[in-house]
């Protein structure tokens, strides 16, 4: 279970993700999103690549002042510090529940 999610939904917060940051507890749901990348960021990063129904379609691990591939099928893409999918068991095939401070279940990220 992931305590800590943020969901960039604007186009500038989609595009700074987590640049600059010097380190993040949770993660960074970006969508729509379809890729990411590195530049400028002060560590490395896990990724996940997800469907329209928020399911993992791929993960992998992405170097400093790298650009990353399109998947195909992706709607969503999922950021967090290098170490952290594996920490939390997430992998390929897992669907993403958000849940909100009291709020309903939205579609979003946590296992």
């Amino acid at each position: 279970v992931l305590s800590s999610l943020e969901v960039a939904e604007s186009p500038s917060s989609r595009m700074r993700g987590l640049t600059g940051r010097i380190s993040h507890e949770g993660a960074l749901l970006i969508r729509p999103g379809r890729t990411v990348h590195t530049l400028g960021m002060r560590f490395s990063l896990d990724v996940a690549y997800l469907d329209a129904d928020l399911r993992v379609l791929r993960t992998v691990r992405m170097d400093r002042h790298r650009v990353g591939r399109l998947v195909r099928g992706s709607r969503a893409v999922l950021e967090a510090e290098a170490g952290c999918f594996e920490r939390w068991g997430l992998q390929v095939g897992d669907e993403l529940v958000v849940r909100g401070d009291g709020d309903p279940i939205q579609r979003g990220a946590t296992q």
